[in-house]
């Protein structure tokens, strides 16, 4: 597995979601799909063989969602984009439970980022077979 290009998606992820969730909620998706997809089209094959399938774009697309999930929830909950405003009203209707409003952003900003990317590493694949 190519760490290098895992973490570098991570972060092109996490550049596109930040930005995009601010201009338009919805529009957070496009960057996990893209760091997914990113990931798995650039990766080469493995060292036994050469030839990605689409489980093995799932695995790269899944890692690259996890890293930019973590630094999408850290952003979030520092104060960073629309999140944290959501945060806020939140934790305000359930008055002092700004921890398990931390949490669950965090947990959430993660499944949400993992599975896209996943989506998007699969994508990748088909598109790489395609061409």
């Amino acid at each position: 597995m190519n760490w290098k290009i895992i973490g570098i998606t991570g972060l092109v992820n996490a550049a596109l979601t930040i930005p995009l969730s601010l201009i338009a909620f919805p529009l957070l998706v496009l960057g996990p799909l893209f760091g997914g997809f990113l990931a798995s089209y650039l990766s080469t094959g493995y060292e036994e063989y050469v030839k990605m399938d689409k489980k093995d774009g799932a695995v790269m697309g899944s890692f690259s969602g996890i890293i930019g999930g973590i630094i999408i929830a850290l952003a979030s909950i520092l104060g960073f984009g629309a999140i944290s405003n959501m945060a806020g009203s939140v934790s305000n209707q359930m008055g002092d439970g700004v921890v398990l409003t931390v949490y669950l952003i965090f947990q959430l900003t993660l499944i949400i980022s993992f599975i896209l990317g996943l989506v998007g590493g699969v994508i990748g694949v088909m598109v790489k077979d395609r061409i």
